[in-house]
């Protein structure tokens, strides 16, 4: 596989220098503690508020402890605790009384607790006495928050149906959110709302995995197969879809956070392995005649830990492991069949597989030094390698070779007191993807012969990927404290200062692509386009030595026992000095200013003005172009407890929240400089250009030929692609509102709960990048033409512009109801039902090269299933066993293409339609697990996943030929498929 050389970190240098770093840190304030958990409530002695009380909470697996005092009205407040179960104890007036309780990752339980006879009583739970009792109760769910949250459980984790071991894969559960596979390749991306993966962040132990470079909202997840993290190490988590506070920061869809596993006081580990191949799926529906195509997963893995010192010291280890074969369906696009296609594309067709391996690793240590201090060190690696590029129209001769490697540090130091908690973190992160073809050849793109481009059919011979490594490594402080002195009010705030140098190598399209049209038979290419380096640079490479600033302020203000306030305001700023120091070339400049060959006594910067181009927009001089400061987020949310006992709770919030731009998009500025795209059209039968044009050349079989292409630019800049950004680039942003209720009820003897939540986002700002060729007029089309054939820059190529246009907007009824799983009921149902209506102004679905219509008006659907309903579950059996499901069902996408046909003037337009069916998506998935008690403590486990248990056929792709009306569909989801697994805990 090609990688371009990079110095790599020493790994024990880096430790020491991060260990010196926190010791050097005193008694500063910390980290954001989104993960941990607080115990709340009120302590009562013989039926009086207990002031003064001693309350302490230890963690019965690892000895953790912490303890407050009550205030004069018997108030107190434990916060600060990893997720687990902890015995609580109070002592008053010489009583004594303990009680055990569960808490989940970010939660707040209110339980108040009583000494000397008194009832204790939860929120929402009935009275029971404490005297030197022992109960063990899972904390009441947090109601009392403007929050739009969902958790999920160790126990569904452990138990629903998977075939990912992506632990992100669950939050599929939750309203409004969507875990996404992609059929033709099996990337798996976490979506919230309409907007893209890219708008979601997930913090694990407190730390956002932010991708700053490419897409995926997270490192490593662009376009891969592979896990962001080992399932076995993540303890649970939470999701939230909106109104999160404002501790939250570089997103603006939905936010998750997880809490890893931590070591005990016993030594405890555990195994699984679990495996599927061809002979335990139904066909695709490309094999039924052909046969099936050879493919496997596997996945496999272990984890370890235990005590150092009991109670002070701990450790944990694990590794996961996956590795895939995965089949690909190759068909082509635009409605066309095999027998359309010329020889050479139709003998790559038909069914192929590609490879895929991943490997993780995460370890932990942990030393509780008192009660007051706490320190962990954690350290993950993520390596993967894979062939991608392959399926649709891509055949196997046209993949990619990707890689993906990461590596992240984090040394945590909490610190607290009676009124304070100080959480500090110290980070190192270093992740990068790669990219390489896998052939170095020539790339034979089949079109309709429309444009130069033109719509693409099917693909072979050398890909367009290009030599890629793209990445991002630095360090981090954060610093979070919260205060619990002021009475009524936890009053939370903090920094985070980031140095993080982005990092991309793109030489793209490395290998030269040429479009040959299906109407001329395939013989001669009529347009090629290929990238070059330009004299005297370094080729496609940018770096940028970017920091990044944030500060926040959050009151969770109990106003009155019944209504809470949720007051936040943040701050964020980020310095990109490759975008803000980048000068336009002088060569870009006198283009601009020459004569437009199209108009008379016009310059081409006078017909991109009659378009609605102002080019002085873009014209940047390296001392014009400012960082955005005004990303300031207001976040506002309220709770009003109906009832007093917070079983029937209405909630609320508006807020904004800021994203960032992604740097693979702004480097193109200087990547496409250095290493331009250039585009020719070619002499061919069928396709006749202007030989006397810059951009023109008569067909030759030399033009094959890489050196040759090479030498036609060496001096000139035709057909040189520019691109340019607006000068005053914001950061995309969302605007959030919401109001909804939660109710806990016992129906049948049974704890039931339930939410409804109307939500309102509207995102704006989003970065969208568009072709700026126009006629001398200023339009995009000539008349029975398309934007493809606009005149590009005088003696260059086209003209790419950027600037802030992307916007969507949704209303979403999102609505849940879930029994939770206890050992006296031992089963769990949930139902997750999200009801959208969704526009966004641009016709594609994750636009961001948005080359059509820019000012299209607002288009329905925005890529979303209007309904989606998830319902899942899980129970004991009799004998060790246990079952769980999950249905998942969503109405037809609205999709929209580009109609061109005569019915239409011949202008491009796009137009919506619906693939044929009721529904869009239908799967049912079944999980049986059977647990063997060898009477030590060595359990044995097997489990069968079946996935899709009713073989429902979905696609995951669709083309329409509007010509003909023919729709034809390609990249199936998962057949019916059958996996074990086989597992050991002990």
């Amino acid at each position: 596989m090609y990688r371009i050389a990079r110095k790599s970190t020493p790994t024990r240098k880096l430790l020491s220098c991060a260990l010196a770093s926190c010791l050097l840190l005193g008694a500063a304030p910390a980290f954001a503690q989104s993960t941990a958990a607080t115990i709340r409530g009120q302590v009562m002695a013989d039926s009086s508020p207990a002031a003064q009380a001693q309350v302490t909470a230890t963690n019965i697996a690892t000895g953790l402890s912490r303890s407050v005092q009550s205030t004069a009205s018997g108030s107190y407040s434990l916060a600060g605790l990893p997720p687990g179960t902890y015995r609580v104890e109070v002592n008053a007036g010489g009583k004594t009384s303990t009680q055990n309780i569960t808490v989940q990752v970010g939660q707040t339980a209110t339980v108040n607790l009583g000494v000397g006879g008194v009832g204790e009583t939860t929120a929402g739970g009935a009275a029971t006495t404490l005297d030197a009792v022992q109960v063990v109760a899972q904390a009441p769910i947090e109601t009392k928050t403007s929050e739009i949250a969902t958790y999920i459980t160790p126990r569904q984790i452990e138990a629903l149906p998977q075939g990912t071991r992506n632990f992100l894969a669950f939050a599929d559960t939750v309203p409004g959110m969507a875990f996404e596979q992609n059929p033709a390749n099996g990337s798996t991306k976490l979506r919230g709302g309409v907007q893209n993966a890219n708008n979601v962040n997930v913090y694990i132990d407190g730390i956002g995995q932010k991708n700053y470079v490419t897409q995926g909202g997270i490192t490593g997840q662009d376009a891969s197969r592979g896990n962001p993290f080992p399932q076995l190490a993540i303890g649970e988590y939470k999701v939230i879809t909106s109104n999160y506070k404002a501790e939250y920061d570089q997103i603006s869809s939905a936010a998750v956070t997880a809490v890893t596993k931590s070591g005990t006081n016993e030594f405890k580990g555990s195994f699984f392995w679990d495996y599927t191949n061809q002979d335990w799926r139904e066909p695709r529906e490309s094999e039924k005649d052909a046969g099936k195509t050879r493919s496997g997963e596997k996945q496999y893995g272990a984890a370890f830990g235990g005590p150092i010192v009991k109670d002070k010291a701990h450790f944990f280890v694990t590794y996961e492991a996956k590795e895939y074969n995965a089949p690909q369906d190759l068909s082509p696009g635009e409605g066309r069949i095999a027998g359309d296609l010329p020889q050479a594309w139709r003998d790559q067709l038909g069914a192929t597989s590609t490879p895929f391996k991943e490997d993780l690793y995460f370890g932990k240590l942990d030393w509780s030094i008192n009660e007051e201090n706490l320190v962990e060190l954690t350290y993950k690696r993520r390596e993967e390698s894979e062939i991608g590029n392959v399926g649709g129209q891509s055949a196997r001769s046209y993949g990619t070779d990707t890689g993906v490697n990461e590596d992240r540090y984090d040394l945590r130091w909490q610190f607290s007191n009676a009124n304070w908690l100080n959480d500090a973190h110290l980070t190192y992160e270093k992740a990068f993807w790669t990219k390489a073809p896998v052939n170095m050849a020539n790339g034979m793109v089949l079109t309709d012969g429309s444009g130069d481009d033109g719509k693409q059919i099917y693909r072979i011979g050398g890909g367009e990927g290009g030599l890629q490594d793209k990445g991002q490594k630095g360090w981090s402080f954060q610093n979070d404290t919260t205060f619990f002195g002021w009475e009524g009010h936890t009053v939370k705030f903090g920094v985070k200062y980031k140095q993080v140098d982005l990092d991309t190598i793109e030489q793209q399209p490395y290998n030269p692509q040429f479009y040959y049209d299906i109407h001329q038979g395939g013989a001669v290419p009529y347009f090629v386009r290929f990238g070059s380096a330009a004299m005297g640079t370094d080729g496609g490479s940018v770096t940028s030595k970017n920091k990044q600033f944030g500060l926040y302020i959050q009151d969770d203000w109990d106003v009155t026992e019944r209504l809470t306030l949720n007051l936040g305001l943040r701050w964020d700023y980020e310095k990109t000095p490759s975008y803000l120091d980048y000068v336009t070339s002088g060569d870009v400049l006198a283009s601009l200013a020459s004569a437009d060959p199209n108009a008379p006594g016009q310059t081409y910067a006078q017909s991109l003005a009659l378009g609605g181009i102002d080019v002085n927009r873009y014209i940047s001089t390296g001392n014009n172009r400012k960082p955005f400061k005004d990303a300031i987020q207001p976040r506002l949310g309220f709770s009003y407890d109906l009832t007093g006992d917070e079983r029937h709770v209405i909630f609320g919030g508006i807020g904004r929240s800021y994203d960032r731009n992604l740097f693979d998009y702004l480097q193109l500025e200087r990547s496409k400089a250095t290493f331009p795209t250039r585009r020719f059209k070619i002499n061919s039968p069928g396709h006749a250009c202007d030989l006397s044009a810059s951009d023109c050349l008569d067909w030759s079989p030399q033009l094959l030929d890489r050196d040759y292409l090479m030498s036609l630019v060496n001096s000139t800049d035709a057909g040189r692609e520019v691109w340019m950004f607006d000068n005053d680039l914001k950061t995309p942003y969302s605007d959030q509102i919401s109001l909804g209720i939660r109710d806990s009820f016992n129906l049948g003897g049974l704890d039931w709960n339930s939410s409804a939540t109307v939500q309102h986002t509207r995102y704006k700002d989003g970065l969208l990048i568009m072709r700026g060729n126009r006629y001398p007029d200023g339009g995009v089309f000539a008349p029975n033409g398309s934007p493809w054939s606009a005149p590009g820059l005088p003696g260059m190529g086209s003209l790419i512009v950027a600037t802030n246009g992307f916007e969507s907007k949704s209303t979403a009824l999102l609505l849940s109801l879930d029994k939770p799983y206890t050992s006296e009921s031992p089963w769990n149902v949930n139902v997750a039902y999200t009801l959208t209506d969704a526009k966004q102004n641009i016709h594609e679905k994750d636009p961001v090269y948005g080359w059509y219509f820019t000012q299209g008006g607002w288009y329905d659907g925005a890529w979303t299933p209007r309904h989606r309903l998830v319902i899942s579950g899980f129970t004991d059996l009799p004998w060790g066993m246990s079952v769980s499901g999950k249905l998942t069902l969503a109405s037809k996408i609205k999709r929209w293409d580009i109609d061109s046909t005569a019915a239409y003037g011949g202008y491009e337009r796009p137009h919506s339609w619906e693939p044929d069916g009721t529904l869009g998506f239908k799967q049912f998935d079944l999980s049986l697990t059977k647990t063997w008690d060898t009477g030590t403590d060595l359990k044995l486990k097997m489990r069968a996943d079946l996935l899709n248990a009713f073989n429902w056929t979905n696609w995951g792709g669709y083309g329409i030929n509007w010509d003909t009306g023919v729709i034809n569909s390609w990249d199936q989801y998962q057949t019916r498929t059958f996996k074990l697994s086989f597992g050991l805990d002990w």
